[in-house]
């Protein structure tokens, strides 16, 4: 379609994917009460939930991808998709934004709270140190993660993952679509050392260290934060793949590649929440 007959902003027709996105996640939400409240239903019943929330969006994102490709998105649609992307990804600073203020809050105010001179009455054998075990010392001993050499070497591969996409960007704009394609690569099979490396660290923690989510604050905290930020790099590598697979197919042009530039906002906003995790959780 020439840029002359593309729509002002283009409308598409009636569709069954929000009605059939909402059955799945109403099946989701009754697996999950179900699963929690130990009904022998559940589990199955979340995981078609699940399943059905993705064969969905593969379908819908098919249908999006398509009218992409066809040239019924004009510069109304695509300044859309910037300012959608720009939302959800300040929407993700909020929500990582509460971890981080639950952290700041047990240990720079609630902590010093229960070791000043009154609370020494209620709590004798409480020491207003980080890491905390609690005051009521049912929390089982365990061994605190240090940056290093795990941590330090994620920070190095997510840092080096930034470069890499951000290669991959300047080469698409200039048309060097095999050198994106490299650099988007390389940028993918990064995130999966990450989430390797990740896996290997949660595995230590539990069998070696005794760090566990039970483990008081600074376990909940500790794998909240992480673990968090573990799922939402699987969903920026899943994002790149995608971006990545259409890329070899041709879909991208110099001028016209949004869906990589707001895969690549995200990788860049994961790789900034990691440098403040790395930071806040394993250094201070």
């Amino acid at each position: 379609m020439s840029s002359n007959s593309t729509p002002y902003y283009y409308v598409p027709g009636l569709s069954s994917h929000p009605a059939s996105a909402a059955l799945g996640l109403l099946a989701f939400a009754a697996g999950m009460s179900g699963w929690v409240n130990h009904a022998a239903w559940g589990g199955p019943v979340t995981a078609v939930g699940v399943l059905w929330v993705i064969f969905v969006l593969y379908n819908w994102f098919g249908d999006t991808i398509a009218e992409s490709n066809s040239g019924k998105n004009g510069i109304n649609v695509d300044i859309s998709y910037r300012w959608s992307m720009a939302w959800f990804i300040f929407s993700e600073i909020m929500f990582f934004g509460a971890f981080f203020a639950a952290l700041f809050y047990a240990r720079n105010i609630t902590m010093p709270w229960m070791g000043d001179v009154e609370s020494k009455l209620l709590w004798p054998d409480f020491q207003a140190v980080w890491p905390n075990d609690g005051p009521a010392g049912l929390v089982e001993k365990f061994t605190t993660m240090g940056p290093w050499p795990i941590p330090t070497i994620n920070t190095l591969l997510l840092l080096s993952s930034g470069v890499t996409v951000t290669y991959a960007h300047h080469a698409i704009r200039e048309n060097h679509m095999k050198k994106a394609i490299n650099g988007l690569a390389a940028t993918v099979f990064l995130g999966i050392i990450f989430l390797g490396f990740q896996v290997y660290e949660y595995v230590h923690a539990y069998s070696d260290l005794n760090l566990k989510l039970t483990s008081g604050i600074y376990g909940s905290t500790f794998f909240m934060l992480t673990g968090f930020h573990g799922f939402h790099v699987f969903l920026g590598g899943l994002m790149l793949t995608i971006v990545l697979r259409r890329m070899i197919r041709g879909d991208f042009t110099a001028e016209n590649h949004f869906a990589f530039e707001g895969a690549a906002w995200y990788w860049h906003f994961v790789d900034v929440v990691w440098l403040g995790l790395y930071i806040a959780v394993y250094w201070m």
